[in-house]
């Protein structure tokens, strides 16, 4: 059995969103020995935590994986990174980033320390992929998020009243108070509508978007932070899910949330037209398009056949990501 260490931000008991660290090593402990850092709420006590946990293994680690973001977390990764090979131990970025391609043009010398001397890459998108390939890295593996499909259950939702479903942490780069103007533009078309948005507070945006919404007179739920259960038991009461974000990989809310029966509406920014193919099994519109936006969940209401053809398509694409497909492509990489 392989000994995993896997670093990243283990801050769900801390009030924020459940990461890959904490879902993802639940999964490779099937089959492999997995111990991860950090769950510590301060950046510099988690970054010794990470350093700890590497010196600790150093001599019985095969692995360490190390989840690589565009913010904070590319310089935890550069540290871990730098300490793996000081220890000759190989080392695997996840790269999860959406806007991971601005480090890559603004910081190259350090994006080649971490990058170039990696075992391999993991990219859980198709568009990360290219765009590291874009810059001359080649050890690239293709593993997506995964979902548990049998959690999830589909079914086909009647679009009566409008009620959009919004998942995602309340951060500027996600958009939140894009929803909130969206259904405020329905309603001023004549719709009957509601919207409901989960997740955390990150950096004040929850404030905002709350203030925004009672401003306006608008009939939305803010649920804070939900565990996974709780939400997809929420979505049965939701029949539209929007995605607002101005940066963004490949959501696991959005793969769920198709694999749940609910038709997607998403911004086509960073990895979501490689998740989300336009007119099939979700609608794009171009990020900040309010109205764009709006007219696709209109087209949602107003077409019972697009709507039924999406979702069906959706929930076939979602059972690719499912962990029992995924694993395999672990069980190949760290073989």
């Amino acid at each position: 059995m392989k000994n995993i260490l896997y670093v990243g931000n283990a801050l769900s008991q801390k009030g924020k969103n459940l990461t890959s660290v904490e879902s993802l090593s639940l999964h490779l402990s099937e089959f492999c020995s997995v111990k991860i850092a950090s769950d510590k709420s301060n950046k510099v006590l988690r970054l010794l935590d990470m350093i700890r946990l590497v010196y600790v293994n150093r001599k019985t680690a095969d692995f360490v994986l190390i989840d690589t973001y565009s913010t904070t977390n590319f310089y935890y990764a550069l540290v871990i990174s730098q300490l793996s090979r000081r220890f000759k131990t190989k080392y695997i970025p996840i790269l999860h980033g959406g806007n991971l391609e601005q480090r890559l043009k603004n910081n190259p010398r350090l994006s080649k320390m971490i990058f170039c001397n990696a075992y391999k890459l993991v990219s859980p998108s198709g568009f990360l992929k290219e765009v590291f390939e874009n810059y001359g890295y080649s050890k690239i593996e293709h593993i997506p998020n995964t979902i548990e499909l049998k959690n999830l259950n589909f079914f086909n939702r009647q679009i009566d009243t409008i009620n959009l479903l919004w998942v995602r942490s309340f951060n500027k780069i996600y958009n939140p108070k894009q929803a909130v103007f969206v259904l405020k533009s329905l309603i001023e078309k004549g719709y009957s509508a509601s919207l409901t948005m989960v997740g955390p507070e990150t950096d004040g945006s929850l404030s905002e978007a709350k203030n925004l919404a009672l401003s306006n007179d608008l009939d939305v739920v803010f649920t804070n932070k939900l565990p996974k259960k709780k939400w997809i038991e929420l979505s049965k009461k939701s029949n539209v899910f929007i995605n607002t974000t101005n940066f963004d990989n490949t959501p696991i809310s959005v793969i769920e949330a198709m694999a749940l029966g609910l038709p997607v509406v998403s911004t086509n920014v960073g990895g979501l037209p490689h998740l989300i193919s336009d007119n099939e099994d979700g609608l794009l519109v171009s990020p900040n398009d309010i109205e764009a936006m709006v007219k696709a969940v209109i087209r949602l209401k107003s077409n019972i056949n697009l709507k039924n053809s999406i979702v069906l398509n959706a929930r076939k694409k979602a059972e690719h990501f499912d962990w029992e497909q995924v694993k395999l492509k672990w069980e190949r990489l760290l073989s």
